[in-house]
């Protein structure tokens, strides 16, 4: 594949601007990866695509277009910067109306989703301290934009904002005030937009009357599970860094915070060799040996790997017991919701999850859960359930791109 781009000239200039109307372009700038998306108006119509493996000379950009249509450009050794060119240019032809980005960290200033200015730009750059690895590739994607199309209004959808409803009782640590007020040490949550997304969609589809309590259970490489009623996080299990809460596919989540101490007494480790150990080699990785990815621990465990079988136990069980603690948080229980790649797709998960919560009266359909997977949206419940249960597809994409329309008042 060529290193360079022009216009394509693919069958995708033929399908007209009519079918993405006034598109809002929505970037997820990660560490190694630009996730991109840009949605009409009445999000409808979609044009995707992902680059990846970015600093690495097997860094390329898989692109989806309107008709279905496959296109993929090798990016060799590929900067974030470099590849943000490119999926500029793969898109300028449709006239995009703004931007919108995914944003880890907004620290506690910033509740709701914001227009790009100077300040908000300086505030991205500086919370890299809580998202080294996210924030500052966020803030290239800004600066990418703002080269290339100054005049087109940028907004933030930072995945803390959604978790800014908690309560002190839920968000504040039991240390020291001085190092909450001057250090801004507290709880902030992660995958606000994929909880908020769910939990609303949950609330539509429902016929219960509400307001509503829900447990959003977002279950991928990274997991997370929100208390939310009302439409409002009331409590969450990341904290003031991902790591926290669950058991995840490299991260270890909920450890005693004298692990630290103790492996350096023992073992002489850096906090740095111990930051990286509960970061990328733990979770469903280090207890299986084998991956990071559920589908390839439950095929080991299928052929009888007892390590494999533990990792998967031990993934349930904190799963399980995470959303019965976050049960307390709500004023009425509605029901639980499932989404991400383990949470949409697993559904011996589910059911594993569902067993550990034995107490709660909740009552399921092996055959309804089993049909749900690749997409599928449905509730799975009992009549005689004491809550709903649903497996809804997170949009996260869609909801970035509705909240930048949203601030920007379009």
């Amino acid at each position: 594949m060529s290193d360079s781009i022009t216009t394509p000239t693919f069958s995708d200039q033929n399908t007209g601007d009519s079918n993405l109307t006034n598109p809002t372009l929505v970037l997820n700038c990660g560490s190694s990866s630009i996730k991109y998306a840009l949605i009409s108006e009445d999000e409808s119509t979609r044009i995707t695509g992902l680059a990846e493996n970015l600093g690495l000379d097997t860094a390329r950009i898989k692109h989806t277009a309107l008709n279905g249509e496959k296109l993929e450009i090798s990016i060799a050794g590929g900067r974030h910067e470099l590849a943000l060119q490119k999926i500029l240019g793969l898109l300028e032809q449709y006239h995009f109306i703004a931007v919108g980005h995914r944003g880890v960290h907004g620290g506690r200033e910033y509740s709701e989703a914001v227009r790009v200015d100077e300040h908000v730009l300086s505030e991205v750059k500086r919370l890299k301290i809580l998202a080294p690895l996210h924030n500052p590739a966020n803030a290239l994607g800004i600066e990418a934009v703002q080269a290339i199309y100054p005049e087109i209004p940028q907004v933030v959808v930072f995945d803390t904002a959604f978790h800014q409803t908690m309560p002190p009782v839920a968000y504040r640590y039991p240390i020291p005030k001085a190092l909450y007020e001057e250090e801004k040490i507290r709880r902030y949550g992660f995958h606000g937009t994929s909880h908020a997304y769910v939990s609303e969609r949950a609330g539509q589809v429902t016929k219960a009357k509400g307001p509503h309590g829900w447990l959003t259970a977002h279950l991928g490489n990274g997991c997370s599970a929100t208390a939310v009623y009302d439409g409002k996080s009331l409590d969450t299990s990341m904290g003031l860094t991902p790591l926290e809460g669950l058991m995840m596919g490299t991260r270890s989540g909920d450890i005693d915070p004298g692990l630290h101490i103790h492996l350096k007494r023992l073992l002489g480790l850096s906090l740095e060799e111990i930051d990286k150990i509960l970061n990328s080699e733990s979770g469903l990785l280090g207890i299986s040996g084998l991956s990071n990815d559920l589908r390839t621990v439950e095929q080991a465990a299928n052929d009888g790997h007892k390590d494999a079988m533990l990792a998967i136990e031990m993934f349930c069980y904190r799963v399980g017991k995470y959303l019965a603690s976050l049960s307390c948080a709500l004023p009425e229980f509605t029901g639980i919701v499932f989404t991400g790649g383990i949470g949409e797709n697993s559904a011996t998960t589910r059911a594993r999850i569902l067993d550990v919560m034995r107490h709660f009266g909740i009552k399921f359909d092996a055959d309804k859960n089993k049909s749900l997977a690749g997409g599928a949206e449905g509730s799975f419940h009992s009549d005689d359930s004491s809550i709903e249960l649903w497996v809804i597809p997170t949009d996260e994409e869609c909801q970035i791109a509705k909240e930048t329309r949203q601030t920007l008042g379009l």
